[in-house]
């Protein structure tokens, strides 16, 4: 029988699995949030995720790390995607591909997938590789456009958004 670190037993109401501690650990990661996005049998897809980074920059690569009990899950192999980083004012979006649908989102025919309007930086990816994760599949996409604005970041920290502030850099940058 597990016991919580801080000495709580099962059935406590105070205890916690370590499953829960394990992720608590993860969320003192700070990410920042995405919405990959692409086209499936029933239509538009998008999911909600905060584990995308860059891989490689020749040939230029990223990677998602997407949920196996996600409902797009399966429709995802094989397709092409947009990774839709978000901004800071765009946490309506994160909830409403997290399955809090909440507004109707703006949708931009992309080539090779649909992306998302005015998000802080998007990556149309075509399919590379999947790799199995355990509970996750790890999507690794060749950019084949992206493009940024400026702005704010959506951040994810403690099972909370966040902001990211933009760097602006002071005069010492003009050194």
């Amino acid at each position: 029988m597990a016991k919580d670190p801080r000495g709580f037993q099962p059935g406590s109401r105070l205890y916690r699995t370590p499953a829960q501690y394990l992720r608590g650990s993860y969320g003192r990661f700070a990410t920042g949030v995405a919405v990959v996005t692409f086209e499936g049998a029933a239509g538009r897809h998008g999911i909600t995720v905060n584990s995308f980074t860059s891989v490689s920059m020749e040939p230029p690569l990223v990677l998602v790390s997407i949920a196996r009990d996600s409902n797009s899950h399966d429709e995802l192999v094989d397709n092409p995607f947009t990774v839709n980083v978000l901004g800071a004012e765009q946490e309506a979006l994160a909830w409403h591909f997290a399955g809090g649908p909440t507004l109707e989102p703006v949708w931009i025919d992309g080539d090779p997938a649909p992306r998302l309007s005015g998000v802080l930086s998007w990556f149309s990816c075509t399919p590379w590789a999947s790799y199995d994760g355990g509970d996750h599949t790890i999507y690794v996409g060749e950019v084949q456009d992206h493009d940024y604005r400026n702005g704010d970041a959506l951040g994810f920290v403690g099972g909370r958004f966040t902001v990211i502030p933009e760097f602006r850099p002071g005069h010492e940058a003009l050194l």
